[in-house]
């Protein structure tokens, strides 16, 4: 008897699942703004998106319509949120400027940080926060906690 795996191939452990207002249309923005390859859609009798699947480099993204009554709200209709997505990519400065093209908003400009990351974080139009980073270089754990008790982006640099 074949025993299916209990993560379904191309999933990881973790995979986050995005509640948004207009889910469909956030599938469409995660096309343009981080180059998302969409796995399908799944709508309920009334319309609303009830699961679509998309991918990210290689991780996989869930997304959701808001359902109020089940308590199920995007960050725009909570007035934020507190999860940011972080994004690693092979060059962080075409991946900003591509998400902002799309529509994204600057909440850090990207900067090398003391960690060695090329770094910063853009909010995409349905509230969700998206760090998106290169690593330049590796810091040893002490350089790095150092740097932090400095307070200071530049004190690794």
């Amino acid at each position: 008897m074949n025993t299916p795996n209990p993560i379904p191939p191309g999933m990881h452990t973790i995979t986050p699942h995005l509640v948004c207002a207009g889910a469909e249309d956030a599938i469409e923005f995660y096309k343009k703004a981080f180059n998302a390859q969409e796995h399908g859609r799944l709508k309920g009798p009334d319309g609303k998106l009830m699961h679509g699947l998309i991918q990210i480099g290689d991780s996989m993204l869930m997304l959701v319509d808001e359902y109020p009554d089940w308590g199920s709200l995007g960050p725009n209709a909570r007035n934020g949120t507190s999860v940011t997505l972080h994004l690693y990519v092979k060059d962080a400065d075409q991946q900003f400027k591509q998400a902002i093209a799309a529509g994204c908003t600057v909440r850090m400009p990207l900067d090398d940080m003391f960690w060695g990351d090329r770094y910063g974080i853009v909010q995409d139009p349905f509230g969700h926060q998206w760090s998106i980073a290169t690593h330049m270089r590796d810091v040893s754990p002490q350089e790095i906690q150092a740097a932090a008790a400095k307070g200071c982006p530049e004190a690794a640099s």
